[in-house]
């Protein structure tokens, strides 16, 4: 079995925002299960876990974490508006870099 990681837009300017966006990728996440896929989903990984506090600090630790995660799969699923988040672009340059297959929500 493939194993793909979801990527896209985690915070949201605000607790409702952001919500919507883990819900977005928890749908896209259960829609990629039923296709076939063990699915990554980062979103639901660490939902809700940060705060204001230390927030750039925690950032960067789940985005190396992230990293990690995406380098053991065999591709990556970008969310619409994927272009907004400075961490899901990332994660992007690293699937590209590694030669993971790469899908987009909407398609190719």
């Amino acid at each position: 079995m493939k194993v793909i990681y979801v990527a896209g837009k985690y915070t949201g300017g605000s607790e409702w925002n952001t919500y919507l966006n883990i819900h977005r990728a928890k749908v896209a996440a259960r829609k990629l299960w039923g296709e076939g896929w063990v699915v990554i989903c980062p979103h639901a990984n660490t939902a809700f876990f940060g705060g204001p506090e230390n927030h750039e600090i925690d950032r960067l630790r789940w985005l190396n974490g992230d990293i990690e995660i995406l380098s053991r799969c065999d591709a990556i699923f970008m969310l619409r508006g994927f272009e907004q988040s400075r961490g899901a672009k990332r994660e992007l340059e690293v699937a590209i870099e590694r030669g993971l297959e790469v899908y987009y929500e909407g398609g190719n």
